[in-house]
């Protein structure tokens, strides 16, 4: 699966020429889906505003702020992919990646802005009743808001997969929830109709228990990349390749970390000890090509090339003392 996955993301790639190139090419998909949900959301939002203004729906206002927040959140991370573009620095060595995870903590205030914003209308409006007008209007403009942002989420969450964007798919997992806001929207509406005008604020309460939960899953990933965690299978897959690449006789320490939506890598790995320092060196450029070549989203890598001691002899105990050192 992950070979397969790989052919369909990263085609061959033979020199760091490329593998600029196809970063380039990243951060420009994620602009252009930015871009498009910063469209579509905008012109949901505005719609279901003309209805509010006529229907006196709680949810609905709810759910229409939800989708205006959700068309804004894609300015910070609009923003986090421009610094990312740019190139390093003798002060930021690493580049500006980082300035996604960044965008990913505001989209999560976002998130959590439109929880206790529906909660808080919600329930002043539970202890403040008040009639809501035209309710086939405000169940269509329901149906409006899912239609709209569940084709953002589901484009977010793409692009934002393929290129390795923490913040983008968080994004588009905030769409998905005001999509689900939305159905509460319709579902407020009908018992409305049925008779019970208490339906619309406790769809308004759902709204906020629904936008909690993604929160939670969101706040998940975007924390998690800032700790540097990834996917085991991605430092598994690193040392596979290690481990078949010519002239390697054993694969040491792995470390793979996110920086923005490209994965850097470090690895040490064992050769011959009678190889010449070229030799050696040729062998440690050829497992870095393979790494960047099958590796999804990899954009650098660091390999060290450790003597083989046949003779039991540790080519680092010098360095034992040092806690950390290898």
């Amino acid at each position: 699966m992950l070979r397969r996955v790989r052919g369909i993301l990263l085609p061959h790639r033979h020199d760091h020429a490329s593998s600029v190139d196809g970063a380039l090419e990243s951060d420009a998909r994620g602009v252009r889906a930015l871009k498009a949900s910063l469209l579509a959301l905008g012109a949901t939002a505005i719609a279901q505003g003309v209805i509010v203004v006529f229907t006196n729906s709680v949810a609905l206002l709810s759910d229409t702020l939800h989708n205006a927040a959700d068309a804004l959140t894609a300015l910070p991370i609009w923003l986090a992919f421009s610094l990312a573009a740019r190139p390093a620095s003798r002060r930021f060595p690493y580049g500006y990646g980082r300035a996604e995870d960044l965008a990913g903590l505001v989209v999560l205030l976002f998130i959590a802005g439109s929880a206790l914003f529906a909660l808080r209308e919600s329930v002043l409006r539970l202890m403040s009743p008040a009639p809501v007008s035209y309710l086939a209007a405000v169940a269509a403009a329901g149906v409006i808001g899912f239609a709209g942002n569940e084709a953002v989420a589901r484009y977010r969450i793409r692009v934002g997969s393929e290129i390795g964007s923490a913040a983008l798919v968080a994004d588009g997992l905030h769409a998905r929830a005001d999509g689900f806001t939305s159905l509460g929207v319709v579902a407020g509406a009908a018992g409305v109709a049925l008779g019970f005008p208490i339906a619309d604020p406790l769809a308004g309460l759902v709204i906020a228990v629904l936008t909690a939960l993604v929160l939670r899953d969101a706040a998940r990933n975007v924390l998690l990349r800032i700790l540097d965690a990834v996917d085991p299978a991605i430092v598994d897959e690193a040392r596979e390749v290690l481990d078949e690449s010519d002239g390697v006789e054993r694969v040491g320490a792995v470390r793979v970390r996110w920086i923005g939506h490209r994965l850097h890598a470090e690895a040490e790995v064992t050769v011959d000890e009678s190889l010449s320092v070229g030799a050696a060196h040729a062998v440690a450029e050829n497992a870095r090509h393979r790494l960047l070549h099958e590796v999804p989203h990899l954009a650098s890598a660091i390999i060290h090339a450790d003597p083989c001691g046949h003779g039991g002899r540790d080519p680092h105990a010098t360095l034992a003392h040092h806690a950390g050192s290898r």
